[in-house]
């Protein structure tokens, strides 16, 4: 079973310690929770298959860590400007250039480190106290955190699977008010995969509150399937991107953001205060990524789109509910309705038994709410093994609610 939640801060007392009241307004990160359960498991010697976290499997580009490398071994280890080494910012263009076909100035470019950063930056920029932010959701669990360590309210618009997750316009227009500050989304998405069509995009862009389009998972698309930047239709946008996943380059933490002219300074700003700059020798990875990444690249994508279709007909054996293959991002969000409707007990469960990490549905809002996800972005061998221990442990569930003896979690589920 599912270790209970951290318990709630203790009441503020004359003789203890006070914290801030947005701590409790933020949710867990339960993917990180699995992690932390699996990282306790393993150090007791069982054996997990990780598809629970968007970790790739892969190394990061030879050259960007020949360039790490090269500028520690030179002291390149002090405070660069705090929005990002020029070079950078000018590579980073013109990467942008030549995937959007659309000219970016460099001077509009914030090098972050990684789009967390990025993130609470636009935030820290565009909400005030009891603003709103729309988000479409199924979403990234940290969005609406974002929103709400600021002091503003998400409004969720829900997406279905049966139309692949397409955003619909209208329904965001109904849910704009006078004190909506900025529509956030992801293309490709975490956790479906989707990857929104230009109309969309377009119609999104004519609503008026600016875009914060992240698009971190761009460039990891399948199928032939073009991502529709938010660069391209405006000049208003927010777009967030890093070399986290297309370069296998996580734990470098570095992102950029582009944003409008008139509120660079605004980010300066912020990012001097709160961040100062990303790692000087970071950056330098970051230069030589752009530079001679793009075959590591493009190898990594292929492999994933492999890897996601073994996920996908694996899953489906299993009797998970897949309406359609992503298109991209490193995810597959399947109705496991059929074992289990609390998506939490379910993967503490699987993870406890079947030694298979997964990431509950709800950690991505109601809208996910019986679903898990699994990340595709892992070794064959680890894929393998995943689909391999939930076999068993999946065919005991259901024997158990066949019996009746079950964990009672399988009222709306439906056979795959």
């Amino acid at each position: 079973m599912p270790p209970p939640p951290s318990a709630p801060p203790a009441p503020d007392s004359p003789v203890g310690p006070r914290f801030a009241s947005r701590t409790n307004a933020l949710t867990p990160f339960l993917a990180m929770e699995i992690l932390e359960r699996a990282i306790a498991l393993e150090q007791s010697g069982v054996s997990i298959a990780h598809l629970e976290v968007g970790e790739p499997e892969f190394a990061p580009p030879p050259a960007a860590v020949r360039a790490c490398r090269a500028a520690l071994a030179a002291d390149d280890t002090g405070y660069t400007d705090s929005r990002g080494l020029w070079p950078l910012r000018e590579a980073i263009a013109a990467n942008l250039a030549a995937r959007f076909g659309r000219s970016v100035p460099a001077e509009r470019v914030l090098v972050t480190q990684g789009t967390s950063s990025a993130m609470t930056l636009a935030f820290a920029a565009l909400v005030e106290p009891g603003d709103e932010v729309v988000i479409p959701t199924p979403h990234y669990p940290c969005y609406p955190n974002f929103v709400r360590v600021m002091g503003a309210h998400p409004v969720f618009v829900p997406t279905g699977a049966a139309d692949g997750y397409a955003i619909d316009p209208d329904r965001v227009r109904r849910a704009i008010t006078s004190r909506t500050r900025a529509i956030v989304y992801g293309s490709p998405a975490n956790p479906t995969g989707a990857v929104q069509p230009r109309e969309v995009v377009e119609a999104l862009a004519a609503l008026g509150p600016p875009l914060v389009a992240d698009e971190i998972y761009d460039g990891l698309l399948y199928g032939g399937v073009k991502n529709t930047s938010a660069l391209e239709v405006g000049d208003d946008a927010y777009v967030l991107d890093g070399f986290s996943k297309r370069y296998a380059m996580t734990g470098f933490r570095l992102g950029w953001i582009v944003a409008p002219a008139a509120a660079m300074r605004h980010l300066q700003t912020l990012q001097q205060n709160l961040f100062i700059s990303a790692s000087s020798f970071v950056q330098r990875a970051g230069i030589a990524a752009l530079a001679e990444g793009q075959a590591m690249a493009e190898s990594m994508r292929r492999a994933c789109e492999a890897r996601r279709d073994l996920l996908v007909g694996g899953l489906r054996s299993l009797g998970f509910g897949i309406d359609r293959d992503p298109d991209g991002a490193l995810y597959v969000l399947a109705d496991a309705r059929r074992f289990g409707s609390d998506s939490r007990a379910l993967a503490f469960r699987l993870l406890e038994e079947a030694r298979v990490g997964t990431t509950p549905g709800i950690d991505f809002g109601e809208a996910a709410e019986g679903r898990l996800r699994f990340c595709y972005a892992r070794s064959r061998a680890t894929i393998e093994t995943a689909l391999e221990r939930l076999a068993p442990v999946l065919e005991r569930i259901e024997s158990e609610q066949a019996g009746g003896s079950g964990v009672g979690l399988a009222k709306g589920g439906r056979r795959a």
